[in-house]
């Protein structure tokens, strides 16, 4: 007896093809989007509402901020990999995204960018605000056009001004809940501004050989690791110091004052020390451990910014 199917019947071993292959292009999709870096995205957009509100912020303004968020910026790296699929070819960190496998196609990935742009403006307009929808525009236009396309194959300032993109959930959220820009919102949109260089630029040094292959002129690149060392002690110590302007413009209390001084100095410390091992001539610069340690230290700043509202000191 033969086990061939009759034409149009589905068998179990089919249906297990399509599921696979269906799940496959599923992570593809989420691959696109970048959630790692939406993660931390999140993690900044998140409390900024909540000192916003003075406490806890109305729930349908900030579910709607959130997942409208959240789509923004998976536009916004959606697009990104469609502009940069030629270098990550080039790179070995980079090598396995969707675009250079082959698991998506320029035009899918495409389709789900404006997708993803269209439907992210129409939640934050309907569900938050006009102007938290109107940011989440620029931040995806900053990205893609000044950043991807302009900054980063030309400067080696390009993580500097094109990670004004990065610091735009900050307002977002702010506009999210209130509908306004108030001082406390532009002062951590510039903390984001400030943190992005020194949380950047030892990730540079540790993927030298790979920007330098793809032509990318990162500051770990064209410039020698004294340098970069001494840049990111630079922009390590200005995220401190504007850390302590939230304090008398937002009248944070005694929990945020404590982390951002404690936290402060601990980056400030992780930054120096790389720079003491790169004027030492050390084979190995840990360059990774300041990258982690600015990824601590922001989600400890911006923690201490949404609690510190709803304490009584």
């Amino acid at each position: 007896m033969s086990n061939t199917a009759s034409p149009g019947v589905t068998t179990p071993a089919d249906e297990g093809q399509q599921a696979s292959r269906f799940a496959v292009k599923a992570k593809a999709y989420v691959a696109l989007t970048k959630p790692r870096v939406i993660e931390l995205l999140l993690i900044t957009a998140l409390p900024t509402m909540f000192l916003a509100a003075g406490g806890v912020p109305p729930i349908g303004a900030l579910v709607a901020t959130l997942i409208g968020g959240f789509l923004s910026a998976g536009s916004a790296n959606a697009f990104n990999m469609i502009l940069d699929r030629d270098i990550d070819r080039v790179m070995r960190r980079t090598q396995q995204r969707p675009l250079v496998t082959g698991t998506l196609s320029v035009a899918e990935a495409r389709v789900f960018a404006w997708t993803l742009a269209v439907v992210s403006t129409a939640v934050l307009w309907v569900f938050a605000t006009p102007l938290a929808a109107g940011l989440s525009v620029a931040a995806i236009a900053f990205y893609v056009l000044i950043y991807t396309m302009l900054l980063k194959r030309r400067t080696e300032q390009n993580i500097v001004w094109g990670g004004i993109a990065g610091c735009f959930p900050v307002v977002i959220g702010w506009a999210g809940v209130t509908g306004t820009l108030d001082w406390p919102a532009w002062i951590l949109f510039t903390l984001v501004f400030l943190w992005t260089p020194a949380h950047y630029w030892p990730l540079s040094m540790k993927y030298r050989d790979d920007y330098e292959a793809a032509d990318v002129p990162m500051l770990g690149v064209v410039r020698g690791k004294q340098m970069v060392g001494i840049q990111v002690i630079l922009y390590a110590w200005a995220s401190l110091a504007c850390t302590l302007l939230l304090i008398p413009v937002a009248g944070m209390g005694l929990l945020y004052s404590a982390i951002a001084v404690i936290a402060g100095a601990w980056f400030i410390g992780e930054s120096h020390a790389l720079y003491g091992r790169a004027i030492a001539g050390a084979s190995e610069l840990r360059a990774m451990r300041v990258f982690h340690a600015s990824n601590t230290y922001l989600t400890l700043i911006f923690l201490a910014v949404g609690v510190d509202p709803l304490l009584p000191f």
